[in-house]
């Protein structure tokens, strides 16, 4: 443990330079097997969405709005996992787990930051999916370039600006003395506990934001469904109806994925065992973005052909012929 002697009006004061990770400890076994079960989640979710985002990039079929918004989404889980996956990692094989307190910080801004974003792009990607059904003939005005790149910097930009607010008014409150954190990442809630000064109006201000970057975001989800539903159950032919919801229904499973474990996590009722609590929070940062690449091979037909045209070669192929030989 370190710590600095500071004084201040006279007294001295113990302040926090850097933070013990508890983790699960007391039981190193099951750390083990965490150790291994995580690295091997980690693999495929680094390995699937690094696929994806390849794959949108050498396949000019997949040059559309909806591989574009599923690219910033691939891109995402892999930031988001590798800000305290890594570390989380190293910290299963030592006997105790310390991090410094700018990389303490620097962990729960992105960890915040690209799961607020998460939220926003899901939405996002339903608007996508609400003009492609919808409005079908105005698709490629509606849905141009410009327009989702804007979409995707609104997203990227929620984030990180909401996990600002929260890491400034964080961070500005004194640590003293207390320098466990019963995590195994520094989470913002579990971070929270150590201040020593009143963390009200930070609980407040958590609450509110936690509203406002979910509740809308899940609302437009909704609607743009109610809306698809209401115009696939118009079209007359089946074929066409199954074509249509084909287009959607791999997001919609990401949507409930993600949706369905947050209001596991935080609606449940309080676990009285804070293992199971932080071993469903270790499902949530590491399972559930490791679910993406996957449901997106398995129920795009797209993304399937793109897989196999590259293990094939005709991609790079393909890509090597759009650069012509100077002699």
């Amino acid at each position: 443990m370190r710590w600095m002697e500071s004084e201040t009006n006279g007294a001295n004061q113990t302040v926090v330079t850097e933070f013990v990770l508890l983790g699960l400890h007391d039981h190193h076994n099951l750390e083990m097997v965490l150790f291994v079960l995580c690295l091997g989640i980690y693999s495929v979710n680094v390995l699937g969405n690094a696929l994806l985002i390849g794959l949108n990039m050498l396949d000019p079929r997949l040059h559309t709005p909806m591989y574009f918004f599923l690219s910033n989404l691939a891109l995402m889980d892999i930031s988001g996992t590798s800000s305290f996956v890594p570390l989380m990692l190293v910290n299963f094989l030592e006997t105790q787990s310390t991090i410094s307190f700018p990389g303490c910080a620097l962990q729960m801004y992105l960890t915040l930051a690209l799961g607020t974003t998460e939220c926003v792009l899901l939405a996002m990607m339903a608007c996508d999916r609400y003009v492609a059904i919808c409005q079908p003939l105005h698709y490629s005005k509606l849905m141009n370039q410009q327009t989702c790149t804007w979409m995707a910097v609104l997203s990227w930009g929620a984030g990180f600006a909401n996990s600002l607010l929260h890491s400034i008014l964080t961070w500005s409150l004194p640590f003293c003395g207390h320098n466990i954190i019963n995590h195994f990442f520094c989470e913002i809630l579990a971070v929270l506990k150590l201040a020593c000064g009143d963390i009200s109006l930070n609980a407040l201000i958590l609450t509110v934001a936690s509203a406002v970057v979910t509740l809308p975001p899940l609302l437009l989800i909704f609607l743009s469904y109610v809306f698809i539903l209401t115009t696939i159950l118009r079209v007359p032919s089946a074929a066409s109806r199954h074509k249509a919801f084909s287009t959607c229904s791999a997001h919609l499973t990401v949507v409930v994925i993600y949706y369905g474990t947050i209001s596991f996590m935080y609606f449940k009722p309080k676990a009285k065992d804070l293992y199971l609590d932080k071993l469903l929070a270790l499902f949530y940062g590491v399972v559930t973005p490791s679910f993406n690449p996957i449901i997106y091979s398995l129920r795009n037909a797209e993304v399937k052909a793109a897989s196999i045209a590259l293990l094939r070669g005709d991609l790079l192929s393909r890509k090597m012929a759009c650069f012509p030989v100077v002699l």
